[in-house]
């Protein structure tokens, strides 16, 4: 089937192996983000959401990162991403402060209670990504897996509009 024909039925679409590869792209990442956020929950006393968002802010380090940052790479919207924000700051895992060229933008950057919690969080959720995922692929494999998703996330990231 090429691009431009229409499927015929609901069972015909249902079998494209187009939305079965995306489908089971979505099934697996819903169900890795449960298995792994709920670890990180009940070990580490932290949501996934948090996690990301330490993470986020230690990729960028002493200088910060702008809230709208926040909610770009996260996909949410601006609000979304306050709030996040400031459940992450109410646990004393990082720290607001204006910017200096721009005062209207609040960078947020971890504390050190925010470093000591990623780090653990950080060593619990990798040895889930290789009992749940890593273990399963040859290193090919993995290999591969872990090229073609990076080439997928980032032309979705080049596809999405600004978010609100």
């Amino acid at each position: 089937m090429n691009n431009a024909m229409e499927f015929r039925s609901g069972q015909e679409a249902s079998n494209d192996h187009r939305v079965l590869v995306f489908g089971r792209l979505l099934g697996a990442a819903n169900r890795l983000e449960y298995l792994l956020g709920r670890d990180l929950e009940q070990e580490i006393g932290i949501t996934h959401s948090i996690f990301e968002l330490l993470l986020l802010a230690a990729r960028a380090g002493d200088e910060g990162l702008p809230v709208r940052a926040i909610a770009e790479a996260r996909v949410l919207t601006s609000g979304g991403a306050t709030r996040l924000v400031q459940r992450a700051t109410a646990l004393g895992l990082v720290d607001q402060e204006g910017s200096i060229s721009d005062a209207r933008v609040q960078l947020i950057r971890l504390t050190d209670h925010g470093e000591s919690v990623l780090l653990r969080a950080s060593t619990r959720h990798a040895e889930n990504i290789e009992k749940y995922m890593l273990n399963l692929l040859t290193p090919m494999e993995a290999k591969v897996f872990g090229t073609a998703l990076k080439k997928i996330s980032k032309n979705a990231a080049q596809q999405l509009p600004s978010m609100p």
